[in-house]
């Protein structure tokens, strides 16, 4: 059986979550964006709700997952700091976010 794969793209703000210890940039997919992946792959999430996508903003791509956002009633998207670098990310910046999920 071959992989199947649905892409996904959006653009949003980057914002920055203060923990006790370190910070964390994330982005928030958009409300009708996180309700049709949920509808779709809800059923398939794995632990804390996540659901693993493949990333590619700029030149950069990486494997990570999403995570529900109940305040947001969508998803949001973990930057790694080394693809924050390489895309000169920070907090605040609107970026253009390419998502593809296997199933």
């Amino acid at each position: 059986m071959m992989d199947q794969r649905i892409s996904f793209e959006f653009e949003n703000k980057v914002w920055l979550y203060n923990a006790e210890n370190g910070s964390w940039h994330f982005i928030t997919l958009p409300e009708s964006l996180g309700k049709e992946i949920k509808e779709i792959f809800g059923h398939t999430s794995k632990g804390w709700g996540s659901i693993p996508v493949n990333v590619s903003v700029g030149e950069s791509q990486w494997k990570t997952s999403i995570f529900p956002d109940k305040k947001e009633n969508s998803y949001v998207l973990p930057l790694k700091a080394s693809v924050r670098k390489a895309e000169n990310i920070s907090d605040g910046n609107t970026i253009h976010v390419s998502i593809t999920i296997k199933f």
